[in-house]
């Protein structure tokens, strides 16, 4: 996506919280100790915590969000409510909130490029308050890109838009690096099992490619008809 109004918010915030890291602090010790006592007791095998009853029901939190229910289970991780609180400490070593209200309110904290994080613009939905420096503009700018995108995309399943022979477009290759690979094949594999996305998805082909080695790209390309096949270059950052 192109977001050009992204790295202009800027923030006057101390940078120096971005260089701690939680290794830096005390309570990350703490934790890598807990770790090692979970790897010597037996009783703290998650076959045993599972079976805890009041544990379960403690590591468990409900949150209600646009008329929908959200559960979080950390049950099922190896930790007691103790670990959590330690989590917790180290959280708060580190400036963990201060940190996030920093990057949801646009500060600089990419101290390499000198630019804000706000790749959690591109989830909002229309109408936001979004409480950043020109933050309706950038939501403007990310819901225009948005808009073109599902345009796009409905030109090619309807067949409206073809391949450069007049071919319809059929064999789809994402190419991403990091999130940009791993969250849409991660969107791709949580659909595979939904009745009508399977049905939409019926005679087209699918994949990712996360790296420049000709062996991964013949071996991602050779069965393909290039006339059919639809590359798509998949970027959340913006290039000047």
């Amino acid at each position: 996506l192109l977001l050009p109004s992204l790295s202009r918010a800027k923030s006057t915030l101390n940078k120096k919280m971005w260089v701690l890291k939680c290794t830096d602090v005390p309570q990350f010790d703490a934790l890598l100790a807990a770790a090692d006592s979970f790897k010597a007791d037996d009783k703290l095998h998650l076959r045993y915590l599972c079976n805890d009853s009041a544990r379960c029901a403690g590591l468990t939190a409900t949150v209600i969000s646009g008329g929908r229910r959200i559960i979080f289970d950390y049950s099922r991780q190896q930790v007691t409510g103790e670990t959590m609180e330690m989590l917790f400490d180290l959280a708060d070593a580190v400036s963990f909130t201060d940190r996030r209200e920093a990057m949801r309110s646009g500060a600089e904290i990419n101290t390499t490029e000198k630019r804000s994080v706000l790749h959690h613009a591109l989830r909002m939905p229309k109408g936001y308050e979004f409480t950043c420096p020109d933050g309706d503009k950038i939501l403007a700018e990310v819901h225009a890109v948005r808009d073109s995108i599902e345009a796009f995309t409905e030109k090619v399943r309807s067949g409206e838009h073809v391949g450069f022979t007049g071919k319809p477009l059929k064999n789809y290759i994402c190419i991403g690096i990091g999130g940009s690979q791993l969250g849409p094949e991660f969107v791709m594999e949580a659909l595979r099992a939904d009745p009508k996305a399977a049905a939409a998805s019926k005679g087209r082909t699918l994949r990712f490619l996360a790296n420049v080695d000709p062996v991964d790209f013949e071996l991602c390309t050779r069965d393909l008809d290039p006339e059919e096949t639809l590359i798509i270059i998949i970027s959340k950052v913006r290039r000047k």
